[in-house]
């Protein structure tokens, strides 16, 4: 159900695809908190002023900026709040969820490559989770980490990875014969199964720190889903491996073309 909206705010950009991150990554930081069990920071605001100060940074063309504000707001916010054991969890969390409308900012603010970025991520992400859970359904066998998901397999994870390539290739594809030119198909499949890999991993990882905290869903938000944390874990970490590696390439100005053309 999500889906068609998420698409839909990803062709309209702007302010729009703003305020829809902007929601989505609000909801995670408040979840995060929930899984930490630190209930005292929530008072604080200082999470909440960093993601949109960031945010807007973002959205202006100042991801440098963004990314120094997620980091002043973390070490403020673990100095404001109490010590124990939750603090350093606590200020992670403002990294963790702003790192998330950055990345997904600076990608659809390309003009050319912009869109396209984006769905080439839903498209892996999403193939890659679905792929993921019938193949190690059907397949099964050994598990590929027991102490922190114990339903996830091997066979499941090389599923998903089949998945993303073909769903990546798939949606470049079509932007070939759009006229948006990208050539490379060697390339963008290896990117598909390297994002794809990293979507696994961010879904371990918030696996990992549920168990770190004995929490069983991040919230109860979507009726059999779970919380934001639990529908988006993989997008994020994707999202920002694609931030950074098209970054790299293109700049900040060009970051969609950067991950893209090859």
């Amino acid at each position: 159900m999500l889906a068609p909206l998420a698409v839909g705010v990803a062709w309209l950009g702007g302010w729009a695809f703003f305020a829809f991150w902007m929601l989505a990554a609000w909801g995670i930081l408040h979840e995060w908190r929930r899984i930490v069990g630190d209930p005292a920071a929530t008072h604080v605001g200082l999470g909440e002023c960093a993601l949109l100060a960031a945010g807007i940074a973002a959205m202006v063309g100042f991801g440098g900026v963004a990314a120094l504000i997620a980091l002043y707001g973390a070490a403020v916010e673990w100095l404001a709040s109490p010590p124990g054991s939750a603090r350093s969890w606590v200020a992670s969390g403002i990294v963790y969820a702003v790192a998330l409308p950055i990345a997904c900012i600076l990608l659809r603010a390309d003009p050319h490559y912009g869109f396209l970025a984006i769905l080439f991520l839903f498209a892996v992400t999403w193939a890659t989770d679905i792929l993921a859970y019938f193949a190690g359904r059907l397949v099964g066998g050994p598990k590929l980490w027991r102490r922190v998901s114990p339903n996830k397999t091997w066979s499941g994870a090389i599923g998903g990875v089949c998945g993303a390539v073909a769903a990546g290739l798939a949606v470049t594809h079509l932007a070939v014969t759009n006229g948006a030119g990208i050539p490379n198909s060697l390339a963008v499949g290896g990117l598909a199964l390297l994002l794809s890999v990293a979507s696994q991993a961010g879904d371990l990882f918030e696996s990992a720190l549920k168990r770190r905290f004995g929490v069983k869903d991040a919230s109860h938000l979507i009726p059999g889903h779970g919380g934001i944390m639990d529908r988006l874990d993989g997008f994020l970490a994707a999202a920002v491996l694609a931030a950074v590696i098209g970054i790299a390439r293109g700049g900040m100005d060009a970051a969609a073309r950067g991950l893209l053309v090859w």
